[in-house]
């Protein structure tokens, strides 16, 4: 069941019509702060498992590690030599942005590097282009770490048009290896994100769920994400 928007009271009338038509469980894929909200108040005995939703003791979360997939990118950047990385962040009400903010910061403060101030963005390739256009204005980026493949993209177009080489001269990452990501240009070094394995598991945990009689045992998945060099980095000259 798709929604038009994510909103706690969109995703919890939705959980509700769902247990009101005698389905046995039910997977609710709540990315955001606010939708997240919803599954505070499920259904009683409904069998429910949150994908990237909550940290509520209550619920089965099945997730992807956006912190680690983060500290990958950040950790790869400053290994080529770049002495801080500066960083296009997500929407602030999402889980996913603020994991990967969580994880760039935090291996720069643990290599007692400058953590530059993140510059905004809201997924969209256009805040992506806006923020590079910031950063090529400062003097010494040499490395930058976008919260998703499409930022990246409107970043490496703000690059060129300010005559800005990449990698030669500044070095970017994006995150989620989104299909395009390997036929940008330059070709998009990215963090991979296997969500056939949190579909797979999501279904697993589910089904666990509803098999168990009783009060299940809730659990949460974490799912690794993986790390794919290509050429939009490239160690400092």
């Amino acid at each position: 069941m798709s929604l038009k928007s994510i909103d706690a009271s969109s995703v919890r009338e939705a959980i509700d019509y769902l247990a009101e038509q005698g389905v046995d469980g039910v997977v609710v894929v709540a990315p955001q702060r606010s939708a997240a909200r919803a599954l505070e108040k499920l259904p009683p005995g409904l069998p429910a498992v949150a994908v990237e939703g909550t940290h509520r003791a209550e619920v089965s979360v099945v997730c992807i590690d956006q912190i680690e997939g983060a500290r990958l990118a950040t950790r790869h950047l400053l290994e080529l030599g770049h002495e801080t990385v500066w960083h296009i962040s997500g929407p602030s009400d999402w889980l996913e942005a603020e994991g990967r903010l969580e994880g760039w910061r935090g291996v720069l403060e643990e290599a007692g590097r400058p953590v530059p101030a993140p510059q905004p963005g809201d997924w969209s390739p256009r805040s992506g282009y806006a923020a590079g256009k910031r950063l090529a204005a400062i003097e010494g980026v040499t490395a930058v770490f976008a919260a998703n493949d499409q930022m990246a993209l409107g970043a490496l177009r703000a690059f060129t048009e300010e005559g800005l080489k990449v990698p030669e001269q500044i070095s970017i990452v994006g995150f989620d290896d989104i299909p395009e990501s390997e036929f940008f240009s330059p070709p998009l070094t990215t963090v991979r994100q296997d969500f056939d394995a949190v579909g797979r598991h999501s279904i697993e945990v589910l089904l666990r769920q509803i098999d168990a009689s009783g009060p299940g045992t809730y659990e949460r998945l974490v799912v690794r994400p993986s790390f794919v060099v290509r050429s939009s980095t490239a160690p400092v000259l």
